[in-house]
């Protein structure tokens, strides 16, 4: 039987030094946590300072200066029904009647002759897309909201000639100039004139360049990632391929637009800026990104279920496509939002195709001529007119929340097909 001697002599002795030494270990760790717990509040920070510097100086983007312009059709002489404004031409055939020069005349007994000038020009188009859709305005008297001038816009905001804001200052005071949120933006497309600009052609170019992007680089990389892995043999050739995919992925992306330049528009010499184009080049970039995170995710799946699913009879393709690729999926769609996030904020390679053009319709499908929203941010950051400024900020908001619902969308979807082994 041990005494409480031989125990205590047993017993570990802790020096001096021993104890300094285990103080500096709980020390150090105590000093990692601080450490980590600094790093995310500066990041939290700094995504605060982002989120907020983009929203206040994008709210201005989503406004913009109207005049208040009040017309009486009934004795204006415009003719029409709710059969010839619905025609293709309809537009022209009121301009042709005379709409442009009823409008400035209107504006210019309700607000003079000085603010009357400071109208859009292409205020009266505005007009004549409300008398299309409701004709019965032409049998009365409506006031309508209807853009300024971006200079007039600018006096508003306390800018331009001191002339400008002294006009701006008084149409305020008389209830004629507002600034009031404007639909339209979400609606229409590129234009000269930052009051009449919007991010509609430019988001409709994205959302098709995205769907011929995953369409090609989706199946393409998962396949190459299930060859790879599961029917390759391990030789110098596919250890070949694998480095030049690992290499692929951190190429600039400048690279690949020089090879969409060099291939797809000599192949497609008449598609220059087409979502087909922009797809394919942006496919050749999202590709090796998913190919590796495919392999990661198939990689992942325990050789037990592959054993388990060829000991009750399934065929090897069976156990690849009926067993390993549903586990791998999650991890196969985590790698294809990476891949898809960085795509759609690319911009250098959609501007050596070409997608820089100046497009003021939306495109009507994968072969029309179409910018993508990174594309449209760039332009207007470029222009001369500050009115753009505040509308790029808007354009980059609309481009992040468009970013979030892709994400959130392809989040959901890997839940969905998340299983448990």
């Amino acid at each position: 039987m041990t005494s409480p001697a031989d125990t205590e002599a047993r017993r570990p002795t802790r020096s001096a030094a021993f104890e300094k030494r285990l103080k500096q270990r709980y020390a150090q760790e105590r000093r990692f946590k601080l450490f980590g717990l600094f790093a995310i509040i500066v990041s939290i920070a700094i995504l605060f300072v982002l989120l907020g510097n983009m929203t206040i100086n994008g709210v201005g983007g989503f406004q913009r200066a109207e005049l208040q312009v009040q017309i009486d059709f009934a004795k204006s002489g415009l003719a029409g029904d709710a059969a010839s404004l619905s025609q293709p031409g309809a537009v022209q055939t009121l301009e042709m009647q005379g709409l442009p020069e009823i409008v400035s005349f209107a504006a210019e007994q309700r607000m003079g002759a000085a603010g009357a000038e400071q109208l859009s020009q292409d205020a009266w188009r505005e007009v004549a897309e409300d008398l299309r859709a409701d004709p019965a305005m032409l049998r009365g008297q409506e006031t309508f909201w209807l853009p300024a001038s971006g200079d007039l816009a600018s006096g508003m905001d306390g800018e331009g000639s001191p002339e400008m804001q002294a006009l701006a200052a008084q149409l305020e005071r008389e209830g004629y100039l507002e600034k009031r949120f404007d639909w339209g933006f979400l609606t229409r497309s590129d234009a000269t004139d930052p009051q009449q600009v919007g991010v509609w052609g430019a988001l409709k170019g994205s959302i098709l360049t995205m769907i011929v992007t995953l369409a090609l680089a989706f199946p393409i990389g998962v396949l190459s990632a299930l060859y790879l892995e599961e029917y390759a043999p391990k030789n110098r050739w596919t250890d070949i391929i694998e480095v030049s995919i690992n290499n692929l992925a951190a190429v600039p992306s400048i690279i690949f637009g020089l090879l969409g330049l060099a291939v797809f528009l000599w192949i497609f010499p008449n598609m220059r800026s087409a979502p087909l184009v922009g797809g394919m080049t942006l496919a050749l970039m999202t590709m090796p990104v998913i190919v590796i995170s495919g392999r990661n995710a198939i990689k992942a799946v325990p050789p037990s279920i592959r054993d388990g699913a060829l000991a009750v009879g399934a065929s090897p393709v069976q156990v690849v496509f009926h067993h390993v690729l549903p586990l791998a999926l999650p991890g196969i769609l985590t790698g294809t939002i990476i891949g898809m996030a960085r795509a759609l904020g690319e911009t250098a390679p959609l501007l050596l195709i070409g997608m820089r053009a100046f497009v003021a319709t939306p495109p009507d499908g994968f072969t029309s001529p179409a910018t993508v929203l990174p594309v449209q941010i760039f332009l207007w950051s470029d222009e001369i007119d500050r009115g753009f400024i505040e509308r790029t900020s808007a354009a980059i908001i609309v481009l992040l929340l468009f970013l979030l619902v892709m994400n959130a969308l392809a989040i959901y979807l890997r839940n969905k097909f998340e299983k448990t082994w």
